[in-house]
């Protein structure tokens, strides 16, 4: 088995989708009790009031920390959204987007005391989850490569549910291999190898 681990920063606690019981969303399915009526989903309504909320919130820390930011709420993919663009606002990323994902915990918990209702809210400051994502996808298109080309598995460097919910989606997207998460927090970490 190959080895790409890197020294990294600790992660995020998030749970990631398990790919085969892929919902999309990066967040795990609902587990309710047997017999159980299933979640209503939010409407879209709820799901924009939901990021005003944590706009609101994270417009508050940048009035405490003195940054200067635009702050764009919105819905995506089913998911409440707030985006952050400015600059100097690297310090709210942190190394690896350790500093991000603490803030979106924040501003998740800011959102869940005003309505009561736990939200999957994404956060990302300065486009740094889609930069990050794009490095993601060339991450799995390698890890992939080594897989199909020695038929062995390989193993990814430790990463948060965001990072291995996009290592997921794109190898998910491939033929003739599979990946899966092992491990706990802040050692989580996925390893894709050749599909049966």
């Amino acid at each position: 088995m190959t080895d790409t681990s890197i020294p990294s920063a600790e992660q995020s606690v998030d749970e990631e989708i398990v790919p085969t019981a892929a919902t999309g969303d990066g967040e795990p399915e609902e587990a309710g009790e047997a017999g159980a009526a299933p979640k209503k989903a939010a409407g879209e309504g709820e799901l924009f009031a939901q990021s005003e909320i944590a706009a609101d919130y994270i417009e508050g820390l940048l009035d405490i920390l003195d940054y200067d930011g635009d702050i764009d709420e919105l819905v995506s993919g089913g998911r409440p959204v707030v985006e952050v663009v400015g600059a100097r606002l690297q310090n709210l990323v942190g190394q690896r987007g350790a500093t991000l994902e603490a803030l979106q915990e924040l501003a998740r918990l800011a959102v869940f005391r005003q309505t009561g209702t736990p939200s999957r809210l994404l956060l990302d400051v300065g486009g740094y989850r889609a930069t990050r994502r794009k490095e993601l996808a060339a991450v799995a298109k390698n890890a992939v490569e080594k897989v199909k080309e020695h038929g062995e598995p390989v193993r990814l460097e430790p990463m948060s549910a965001f990072e291995r919910k996009c290592v997921h989606d794109v190898v998910n997207a491939m033929s003739g291999v599979e990946s899966e998460s092992e491990g706990v927090e802040p050692n989580r970490r996925i390893i894709v190898r050749p599909a049966d």
